[in-house]
């Protein structure tokens, strides 16, 4: 049957010591180890490892940094190292590969009955361009622990996503939950803002008190202040009794203020005053009260803008930005569309199921062709609601491809204050508004190049991945 890699090797080449790192429990290695500690002069030690999997690469990549490091304990670094390629699965191959060529320089061997003991050849072009972007996953997951990031929140479960942009916003916001500090979301109308609030209040210390959603846009002017600090009774002509404000129903918890770039300038005083005293004052009333809100607000405007406008309080802004949340919008979302549309069927499905004669939908491949293939203005909702019309126009269990053209609705054709018809003066930054467009369109190339700085360099037109590491450090992009 032969020796196997490992006593092969151990024959072939001379080892001053050798590490076996093992998941089999003890009882099972130790005749082995007997019987090969009598083949070799080298010292050998075995190093325990528990896998949920052969194939676990996060978990084999942190259990060969392990076994190197103990290996290495006091040794200069210099030492020479060799990793075997052979025994273990392809995943584990791969791990070594990856050490070998990057944070612990080594030989890299293989072993076979054909052809012996020999030096595997990695060129160099792999080594230095594809082995990072493979590490980088898992050199993350490793940051993340070492930075006691927060566990994975279920209470993010429902934001359904592929996208390495959406996985960096849900990272954020689940870190941002756990702390007692305002937050900002700011993107386009229909991207999920109200889902991101509830999941932050749901995965908060406050999850068991209230979560309180306003809609600043909604409110009539007049009564803003009532609505928001409540009112005491005759403090005006409707006013019959005291009523507690939206703060006061929000005392404890969450309160989540909604198109907060609606609220007009009085208004924003009077917030702005309650977020810095902790404290509001009932219309009609004198005594200010405590109230022990956490405030989380979204806009669909940009507010810098919008302060350079006069139409926004700047040092509002600053209360609330404390930590900002942009959810990009779903054209910008590469790989998330499928996902997203398969969820949101299922939910067209279970709405629609007690209703008289409904029979479950799918989607037919040129239904779901023209969905993939469309900019989606509206976000998810547009999205949610184009599948609850296609599938009221579907009459078979099959929603088909003209369905979907009946449900789409006609993108508007009104003059857009667009990137290249945007004001002059009034605050207009053009340096600002140029790494804006590179940073949107440098994220985009790394997200539908999954991360691979060749392939990202090549769809935004630079020469190399060099180029375009440069320039994802200079505009600040994550790599």
């Amino acid at each position: 049957m032969g020796l196997g890699p490992i006593a092969q090797a151990l024959d072939a080449r001379p080892f001053d010591e050798a590490f076996l790192l093992s998941d089999y429990e003890e009882r099972a290695v130790t005749p082995y180890l007997k019987w090969l500690r009598a083949r070799t002069n080298a010292r050998l030690e075995v190093v325990y490892e528990q896998l949920s999997g052969p194939t676990q690469f996060g978990e084999i990549h942190e259990a060969a940094v392990r076994g190197v490091q103990r290996a290495l304990g006091e040794r200069p670094r210099d030492v020479a190292l060799a990793f075997h390629l052979s025994p273990g699965t392809p995943a584990m191959a791969a791990v070594w590969i990856l050490l070998g060529k990057t944070r612990f320089p080594a030989e890299l061997i293989e072993s076979s009955k054909d052809h012996g003991v020999r030096t595997a050849s990695v060129p160099f072009d792999i080594s230095a361009d594809f082995i990072p972007d493979l590490l980088r996953e898992q050199d993350e997951r490793l940051r993340q622990a070492s930075a006691a990031e927060p566990p994975e929140a279920p209470e993010f479960a429902d934001i359904i996503h592929r996208s390495r942009v959406m996985a960096r916003l849900i990272q954020r916001a689940r870190r941002v939950a756990i702390r007692n500090v305002p937050v900002l979301i700011e993107g386009e109308s229909g991207t999920g803002k109200e889902m991101f609030a509830r999941a932050i209040h749901r995965a908060s210390t406050r999850r068991e008190r209230p979560f309180v959603a306003v809609n600043c846009g909604a409110i009539p002017g007049e009564l803003i202040e009532s609505e928001l600090f409540g009112h005491e009774k005759g403090a005006f002509t409707d006013a019959k009794q005291p009523r507690k404000g939206y703060f006061e129903a929000a005392d404890g918890g969450t309160l989540f203020l909604d198109e907060l770039g609606e609220l007009p300038g009085p208004a924003q005083v009077k917030l702005l005053r309650a977020v810095q005293e902790g404290e509001v004052v009932r219309l009609g009333a004198t005594k200010p009260f405590k109230v022990d809100v956490r405030i989380v607000a979204a806009t669909h405007r940009t507010l810098t803008e919008e302060i350079a406008a006069g139409r926004f309080r700047e040092d509002l802004f600053y209360r609330l930005a404390v930590a900002v949340l942009k959810i990009p919008p779903l054209r910008e979302r590469t790989g998330d569309l499928g996902g997203l549309v398969d969820h949101l069927l299922d939910q067209v499905n279970r709405e629609a199921a007690a209703e008289p004669g409904y029979r479950e939908k799918k989607l037919s491949a040129g239904a779901r062709n023209l969905l993939v293939a469309h900019l989606w203005p509206g976000n998810v909702r547009e999205l949610l609601n184009t599948l609850r019309r296609a599938a009221i126009w579907s009459d078979g269990a099959a929603i088909s491809s003209e369905d979907v053209r009946e449900a789409l609705l006609p993108v508007a054709t009104v003059v857009r204050q667009d990137l290249l018809a945007k004001p002059l003066g009034g605050g207009f930054n053009l340096p600002e508004l140029l790494k804006d467009v590179a940073r949107s369109y440098l994220q985009r190339a790394m997200d539908e190049a999954h991360g691979n700085k060749t392939r990202a360099a090549e769809l935004v037109g630079l020469p190399s991945y060099q180029t375009l590491t440069n320039w994802l450090a200079k505009y600040e992009v994550q790599g």
